[in-house]
């Protein structure tokens, strides 16, 4: 990616994995589909089993080659989220409710002001957390021994 498209970077995401979307712009225009992966790195979006090409992959040590059909990237502005009432597409906008929260509402012509929620992929964790301590891990008591006594100066080292 060059210099130029990276100055242009989208900071603040509304699309996110999971999100039900429809294509607006393109060769799949018109259709829906859920966003399989977010590129913020160059402002693409995969959606699920639209925008196939074909792709030639050359046989390597443990996989077949051959030519596959994959789908492509799509950049970002060529997508909008559907609204959960009326299944146009919408812009999205950000709404803080009375407790704080922080919502997805759907805003723009024709859209219904309803909340957007956050998908449920995004709550299932990829990799587990570790439960058990590793040989690389700290002991528990050593994290939480007092090795520097502000009042006294006990443990500061001598400069």
């Amino acid at each position: 990616m060059g210099w130029k498209a990276a100055e242009k970077l989208i900071r603040n995401w509304k699309i996110v994995r999971g999100d039900n979307v429809m294509i607006i712009r393109g060769k799949d225009k018109g259709e829906t589909g859920l966003i399989k992966r977010v590129i913020r790195s160059q402002n693409r979006v995969i959606v699920e089993g639209k925008n196939l090409v074909k792709k030639h992959i050359k046989q390597g040590q443990g996989h077949e080659g051959g030519i596959f059909t994959v789908e492509a990237p799509i950049h970002a502005s060529n997508v909008q989220v559907r609204d959960p009432v009326t299944g146009n597409p919408c812009k999205i906008g950000i709404k803080y409710l009375e407790d704080g929260t922080r919502v997805r509402v759907s805003r723009g012509i024709g859209a219904s002001g309803s909340i957007i929620p956050r998908p449920e992929i995004l709550k299932i964790r990829t990799t587990a957390r570790p439960s058990v301590l590793g040989p690389r891990d700290t002991p528990m008591d050593l994290v939480v021994e007092k090795t520097y006594d502000a009042k006294t100066g006990r443990g500061m080292p001598e400069l």
